[in-house]
């Protein structure tokens, strides 16, 4: 009995040890957004005027993948699909705009692009894109948006990967692409819906203008220095 406990906690450590060696050692997915989009101002825009899908113009497929710049961006970008106007896709619901919460994590603003199937969502630093694009695959395979711990003058943070599908209009993330679903985005009523892994549900209204206190993204989680 006493081997077999052992062998499972040895197993247990060992996948522990693979799970700690990805999340936070492994190299850095490459920065592919497009640098004028990362150095232009996202702050000074009303995103209460969103863009016409009508058809004109590029295509989700056309624009570089959007990714956070090393562990966190220093401040809010321009849009990614600034220049798409391709519809969205029959399966999708309109999510679009920069949105805040009043109810759950409060706090959190984020703001959402959509055309064709691709989505992207900025917030606390960084930038999850999903779905087809002219440089990488359709996954989201980026930075968490906060640094855990530094060691001499290299900061590591947690990496990200999820794939996300629609469902009757309802975004779904599932980690890695074939994990779990850990993230459900919905409108109800006027009210964007974020529901995440850990239970908790928060309630998020429109607004045009990103807060003072957002313009700068704050570091989340520890912060540990070892040398």
């Amino acid at each position: 009995m006493s081997r077999l406990i052992t062998g499972f906690l040895g197993g247990f450590l060992l996948l522990a040890l693979l799970a700690f060696s990805f999340a936070f050692l492994s190299p850095r997915p490459p920065l592919t957004i497009n640098p004028e989009t990362l150095a232009g101002d996202g702050a000074a825009l009303n995103y209460c005027e969103l863009p016409s899908l009508d058809g004109q113009g590029l295509l989700a497929q056309d624009i570089p993948k959007g990714n956070t710049p090393g562990c966190a961006y220093d401040h809010f970008p321009l849009p990614v699909l600034e220049a798409c106007h391709e519809p969205l896709s029959p399966d999708a619901a309109d999510l679009r705009g920069l949105w805040q919460a009043v109810s759950g994590k409060l706090g959190h603003v984020e703001r959402i692009e959509q055309c064709g199937r691709r989505v992207v969502i900025t917030t606390a630093g960084l930038i999850h894109d999903g779905g087809p694009n002219a440089t990488a695959g359709e996954s989201t395979n980026d930075t968490e948006g906060s640094v855990l711990f530094t060691l001499g003058s290299r900061e590591f943070c947690g990496r990200t990967s999820a794939t996300m599908t629609w469902d009757e209009g309802i975004l779904n993330f599932h980690a890695f692409g074939w994990g779990p679903l850990v993230v459900r985005r919905y409108l109800e009523g006027e009210a964007l819906i974020w529901e995440y892994a850990d239970g908790s549900v928060t309630r998020m209204e429109r607004i045009c203008t990103l807060p003072e206190a957002h313009r700068t993204p704050q570091p989340r989680g520890l912060r540990l220095k070892l040398l």
